[in-house]
């Protein structure tokens, strides 16, 4: 906007790269605050990036679980806007709790109430549990200092734990190099190898001690064994009432928001927007090349990711969640010759979730009653003897995730390279695999699983090693380029929650209102002081 109040951003276009929420948010973004018209490429067939949500026979996944939770009340709003709070129960709800408890099933089918266009669009709010799985036994996420804490880890590992602990606060390692000495100065080393490395190198493929010291400063940020106490004990006199909690951190939140059929209905619902409000949206196209001139970029070339026909397209300003790998070799010639080697040896995990439908599930847990399912969310594998990493309940997150109540629906999570023996392995032999560990930890029997799919994501997590110490040198080339925004996880080569990815959209949307020339404030999200998991 000019000093003069007149919109210079009016008939202008911006092509996006990636419908993922960073791409959609900054989308509707533009729609609703300039005059810029968005164009968005995206070169698979489904919306939502890794928070999509994909179906097979009526049962719907979430990819690694995504809470819709953010200590920005800014970004609570703005999905509230998109899906409302389900206020009091539907009579899909309460049909659904009677096929819980037994009754037919047909019962669900009778939908006389309100109109489902209504209650479908509506996100619920869901209670919060996850437990860590090690030993055969369940353990609380965070752990607390329970009497079935201590019982579970045996009287000689615990006291370990409390001698380290005290140990690592009274001589920590400075400086922090590595992610392993960041974990240990928070927990202390015995609580490090008892419930943080195995878990920890299962996901990145890698020992702890080669993983830059910033990951934990992005991911766990100031939780410390002391804040994980003291939140425990505060929540025994005391809930807070508001939806980002944001006393709390985002390890110990209690509640969170959740599209009723999964994080998938909240990105067609903005697509749908997005579109109803003249914004474009283009399926199977991959952005393959991006022309810059005079430190600007001109123009995109895209590729029908079917039919290999490309066509060039001219862009006012390009938004770019698409990886940082891909997107400086898309650049050519105008990268400098020291940071093409960068880009190209930037890491990323890949990640496979196999979705497996039971019949019931084996839940032995001492002092409590036997059950079909668990209760969690999430289940974090700490077991050694197997790949698994996670498991995620589906019927935990929304019922409505499962096409049949009666059944268990879950999600088991593998943490793989492109091309490796996981990877490799086919829809057939993985089953079996995750069958056969899903039993091997006592969870499940074999004869309970009835059904299952396998589902392949590459990059789904930018890593903090390879190239990475030298990834100031990429940013500064791509800073330079006044009408070129790098947002989201991806686009910025950062382990972002979905909220912070958002909020990258959103201040670059600010920055073109603006005439803001600097993206230091890009980078600022999710290392600000109102971005992180406590207030200082």
């Amino acid at each position: 906007m000019s000093p003069g109040g007149r919109d210079l951003t009016k008939g202008k276009t911006a092509v996006i790269a990636g419908a993922g929420p960073a791409g959609l948010t900054a989308a509707l973004e533009l729609l609703e605050k300039t005059g810029v018209r968005p164009v968005i490429f995206e070169s698979s067939s489904v919306l939502g990036g890794i928070s999509r949500t994909v179906e097979y026979k009526g049962n719907r996944m979430d990819i690694g679980g995504h809470r819709f939770f953010s200590k920005s009340e800014r970004v609570v709003e703005w999905w509230k806007k998109i899906l409302p709070l389900q206020g009091a129960p539907s009579k899909d709800d309460l049909l659904t709790e009677v096929a819980y408890h037994g009754r037919r099933q047909e019962l669900r089918l009778e939908k006389d109430g309100p109109d489902p266009e209504k209650t479908d669009r509506v996100m619920l709010l869901r209670n919060r549990k996850s437990r860590i799985l090690f030993l055969r036994k369940f353990f609380n996420y965070p752990l607390s200092l329970s009497v079935r804490t201590f019982l579970n880890l045996g009287p000689f590992r615990s006291v370990k734990i409390v001698v380290s602990y005290a140990r690592a606060k009274l001589f920590p390692i400075r400086p922090e190099v590595s992610l392993r000495d960041f974990i240990i100065n928070r927990f202390g080393e015995e609580l490090y190898l008892t419930f943080f490395r195995s878990y920890t190198e299962k996901v990145w493929g890698v020992p702890c001690s080669r993983i830059k010291a910033e990951w934990g400063a992005q991911r766990i940020k100031s939780l410390s064994l002391s804040k994980a106490i003291l939140s425990q004990l505060k929540g025994l006199v005391s809930r807070d009432p508001t939806l980002t909690q944001k006393d709390v951190p985002t390890s110990l939140i209690e509640r969170f928001m959740y599209p009723k059929f999964g994080p998938g209905q909240m990105w067609e619902e903005v697509a749908r927007r997005v579109q109803a409000a003249g914004g474009e949206i283009r399926m199977n196209s991959r952005v393959t090349r991006v022309t810059v001139e005079g430190r600007r970029v001109v123009s995109v070339e895209v590729t029908d990711t079917r039919t290999s026909e490309t066509v060039t397209v001219p862009c006012d300003y390009f938004f770019s969640t698409m990886p940082v790998k891909e997107l400086i070799g898309a650049m050519g010639a105008a990268v400098p010759a020291e940071v093409r080697p960068i880009a190209e040896n930037l890491q990323y995990r890949d990640f496979v979730t196999v979705g497996l439908l039971l019949r019931k599930m084996t839940v032995r847990e001492e002092g409590a009653p036997a059950a079909d399912r668990p209760s969690d969310n999430w289940i974090y594998v700490q077991e050694r003897d197997v790949k698994v990493g996670r498991l995620q309940v589906f019927n935990n997150w929304s019922p409505y995730m499962v096409s049949d109540p009666r059944l268990v629906w879950i999600g088991m999570e593998y943490f793989c390279n492109e091309g490796d023996d996981l990877w490799r392995k086919t829809d057939s032999e993985f089953l079996e695999f995750a069958a056969e560990e899903l039993v091997q930890i006592g969870l499940a029997e074999k004869a309970d699983v009835l059904d299952g799919t396998v589902l392949r994501m590459l990059k789904t997590y930018p890593a903090y090693f390879g190239s990475y110490e030298r990834f100031d040198e990429i940013r500064r080339f791509t800073d330079s380029i006044g009408n070129l925004f790098l947002i989201g996880r991806n686009g910025m080569h950062r382990y972002n929650n979905q909220d912070h990815s958002m909020l990258t959209a959103m201040t670059a949307v600010e920055n073109i209102l603006d005439g803001t020339l600097t993206k230091e404030n890009l980078w600022a999200v999710n290392t600000e002081d109102e971005y992180h998991e406590e207030k200082k």
